[in-house]
């Protein structure tokens, strides 16, 4: 995430959160303070 997030503000482009979906529940970066 981190070097998509970096290759993505070359172009102006921001990552507002990272979704992690498995086993009935979903991993936020951005509330995990990741991003």
């Amino acid at each position: 995430t981190r070097r998509l997030r970096d290759a993505l503000a070359l172009v102006d482009v921001r990552v507002l959160d990272h979704l992690v979906v498995g086993d009935g529940e979903v991993a936020s970066f951005a509330e995990r303070g990741l991003l």
